[in-house]
C-alpha cells in the first residue's frame, strides 16, 4: 500500500475521479499490524476499481483533525476529493467486514457517477 506522507499528497490522492480508500493508521496501533498481512490481498482483489492508500495519524495530525480521525484503523473512501462513506469502529476489523465496507464504497462511488 502506497504511504502518503504529506498533506498535498492525500490530496492530489483524493482528487480524482477514480475510487480512493485512505487507510489511517499508527505505528503503535495493534489493531493496525492485525490488517497488514491481509491488506496486500484486497489490494489486488479490488485492483481497477479502487486504489488505497496509507496514512500515519501520527505524521499528518492537522489532517486527520480536519477529518475527525478519531479511531484507527480508520477507513475512508473517497472520490472526486470528497469523502464518499467511511468505516470506523472501536473493535477490530476483520477482513470480511473490511471487504463489505469496500464493496459498499464502490457501490456508492458508482451511484455518485
Amino acid at each position: 500500500m502506497n504511504k502518503l506522507t504529506t498533506d498535498p499528497e492525500f490530496r492530489d490522492a483524493t482528487a480524482g475521479e477514480g475510487l480512493v480508500i485512505a487507510v489511517f493508521k499508527t505505528t503503535w496501533c495493534k489493531d493496525c499490524h492485525y490488517i497488514n498481512p491481509f491488506m496486500p490481498d484486497l489490494e489486488k482483489k479490488y485492483e481497477g476499481n479502487v486504489r488505497f492508500f496509507e496514512i500515519d495519524r501520527d505524521d499528518l495530525p492537522d489532517l486527520c483533525s480536519e477529518l475527525n480521525i478519531l479511531g484507527i484503523p480508520s477507513f475512508i473512501a473517497f472520490k472526486n476529493g470528497k469523502e464518499v462513506i467511511r468505516f470506523v469502529s472501536k473493535l477490530r476489523k476483520t477482513r470480511e467486514e473490511i471487504e463489505e465496507f469496500v464493496d459498499r464504497a464502490i457501490e456508492v462511488g458508482n451511484a455518485l457517477s
